[in-house]
């Protein structure tokens, strides 16, 4: 096997690349639901592609050892934690209140195997930090993993465990500045929120910005205190191509590596910012989309690629597959090879396709002003962060034993392999009529605005309407299981209990920490985190001086309007970091150990 791969032809990019590429061949087979835009199936998808292309020979492909509770807890709460453990789809009408609280419902339902899905995501991610940590290699890969928006306490976007925050702070073990980049086609907003107070992580978001999920990420949301300038966000409109977004992502990239000099870069590569996206609103192509990756390598800097968004399914898995070759150094041809999912990427069978002529609302004045803005952000940093010397917390260490029961970690509902009707797209983002109306409900403000619309260009196809239908019948969930939530009762169970709730941080319990605080009181709001809670009255609160609002007073969005908290609540980024203005913590855990050392187990 080679794992060294060919050197692109990149700026300075003259050396070979070891790449270590995570998957589980289980991740397929978990399934959010009937009508949901989430499917894992894509993971699988791509990795055929990449396979049948003979991209796997050229790095070491390896299966990622599940993440543990102990593991997930570095940045998440522990209730929480338990929570995804426990719940079920057949227990959660019994969870009523915690569903609420936990914000797990309509975007992040509960499905089988849950709690695996999101140790085989974090896993993947935290797995690949330390590979690039022990330097066993250049560049790893987790397209299960970029699941960006997920909170210390609270599931939003599709995602439940965020784990990009859980692989920086790995990273941060060895490496006293990371760079996280984003370009999915949704802002950030979890992982900028955990390091909005530290400069030893950087956060660059690309995103649509306006009447459009999360609702965050605005130009002028640049970090606080240590971390003033260390948060960059590109606010982008509808319909953006190739060369727009280019004519901003290198010259902003160029400037903060010139600047910020991180020792890594974590890429999160999600591909609904490609063009015909069922929930995107961008128009790149996988190209486009790929020449970030390519851009990024040239720094010869060791880099995590993670996937994250992405809901027309064969083009994420031509993205994905696209991006891997770009990582080994592989120039893959565009007639694609036959493989068991060939008949999804009719009728032309390329791995690349023609972006639509959807209008571009991004103006070169407008552009040019933001890249212009940005610049000059940069520019006030004087000098590369530093960071004290202090003890390196140890390694995260990970079983080597590969006689771990994996039929035991997922036995429930198996995705098929086939596009139900949320798939059945043409190739220009048209959707067509969804008949899963609560689901479509639920997805409502991941949509690009109602004014936007592509227009259809001649010769687009859609899949053939009743062979949908029946693939529907198929994986279809049964009626009548008692899955089915009415989410009217966990409103009514929450006002009935809501005075019981409001003494909990007040109770003197000393076992009670910073992170048990309740959310804010609007914890179903999907943009609402741990930043936009009120601080407590509770003595473990340092209470900022004033309080400091992210948005501008005139944003219409109301989820914008919050207060946040000033320094995110995990102990594990306050003790890496350094940075603790707005907590007292104490009794902070080392790092996770276990006897063995491997950072997952080869697939032969």
């Amino acid at each position: 096997m080679d794992r060294s791969g060919n050197s692109l032809p990149s700026g300075n990019d003259g050396t070979k690349r070891t790449v270590a590429y995570y998957y589980d061949e289980e991740v397929g087979n978990y399934y959010y639901g009937q009508g949901h835009a989430m499917k894992p199936h894509r993971i699988r998808m791509a990795h055929s592609l990449i396979v049948h292309y003979g991209v796997d020979k050229h790095m070491e492909v390896l299966r990622p050892y599940p993440a543990r509770d102990r593991d997930l807890c570095r940045f998440h709460a522990e209730d929480y934690v338990a929570f995804l453990r426990e719940v079920t789809p057949d227990t959660q009408h019994e969870q009523l209140r915690a569903l609420k609280l936990f914000n797990v419902g309509e975007d992040c339902p509960v499905f089988d195997g849950l709690f695996s899905f999101c140790q085989t995501s974090a896993g993947g991610s935290v797995s690949g930090a330390v590979m690039l940590n022990q330097g066993r290699s250049d560049i790893a890969i987790n397209w299960a993993g970029g699941l960006h928006h997920a909170k210390m306490r609270e599931a939003s976007g599709f995602c439940y465990v965020n784990d990009i925050v859980l692989a920086i702070l790995e990273l941060l073990k060895h490496h006293s500045r990371v760079l996280y980049v984003d370009i999915d086609v949704h802002h950030g907003d979890g992982v900028e929120e955990a390091f909005y107070t530290t400069d030893r992580v950087m956060t660059v978001s690309f995103h649509m910005f306006g009447d459009f999920f999360p609702g965050t990420g605005d130009l002028r949301d640049i970090g606080h205190e240590k971390g003033k300038y260390y948060a960059l966000n590109v606010p982008l409109k509808a319909g953006i191509d190739d060369e727009s977004y280019q004519s901003v992502f290198k010259p902003v990239i160029t400037k903060v590596m010139e600047v910020y000099q991180p020792g890594v870069v974590v890429l999160q590569c999600g591909a609904d910012s490609l063009s015909g996206d069922r929930l995107g609103c961008f128009n790149l192509s996988v190209k486009g989309h790929a020449e970030c990756v390519r851009f990024v390598r040239s720094f010869n800097v060791p880099l995590l690629l993670v996937g994250g968004g992405g809901y027309t399914i064969r083009n994420v898995a031509r993205c994905w597959c696209y991006e891997t070759g770009i990582a080994v150094g592989m120039d893959l041809q565009d007639k694609l090879p036959f493989n068991e999912y060939y008949g999804y990427f009719g009728p032309d069978y390329t791995l690349n396709y023609s972006p639509s002529n959807m209008e571009n609302k991004n103006s070169r004045a407008y552009l040019d002003s933001i890249r212009v803005k940005l610049l000059q952000n940069l520019s006030t940093l004087q000098h590369v962060p530093s960071v004290p010397f202090s003890e390196r917390p140890p390694d995260t260490e990970l079983p080597e034993d590969e006689d771990e029961d994996m039929e035991a970690r997922y036995q429930g509902h198996r995705w098929d392999g086939a596009v139900s009707d949320s798939d059945s797209e043409g190739e220009h983002g048209h959707k067509q009529q969804h008949e899963a109306a609560v689901s479509e409900a639920a997805f409502s403000s991941r949509r690009h605005p109602q004014h936007m619309q592509v227009i259809q260009q001649e010769g687009d196809t859609a899949m053939d309407e009743d062979s949908e239908k029946e693939i529907d019948k198929m994986t279809e969930a049964p009626k009548g299981t008692g899955h089915e939530m009415d989410f009217t009762q966990v409103v009514e169970v929450e006002t009935r209990e809501s005075s019981a709730n409001t003494n909990i941080i007040d109770s003197g319990d000393p076992s009670v920490t910073a992170r048990d605080q309740q959310p804010s009181s609007s914890p179903r709001s999907p943009s609402v985190g741990a930043r936009d809670q009120q601080p407590s009255s509770s003595p473990l609160f340092v209470t900022p001086a004033a309080s400091v609002s992210r948005h501008s007073p005139h944003t219409t969005s109301t989820a914008l309007q919050s207060t946040v908290v000033l320094v995110s609540q995990a102990p594990e980024i306050q003790r890496l970091t350094g940075h603790n203005a707005s907590l007292e913590i104490s009794n902070v855990p080392d790092s996770t150990s276990m006897p063995h050392s491997l950072p997952g187990s080869r697939i032969n």
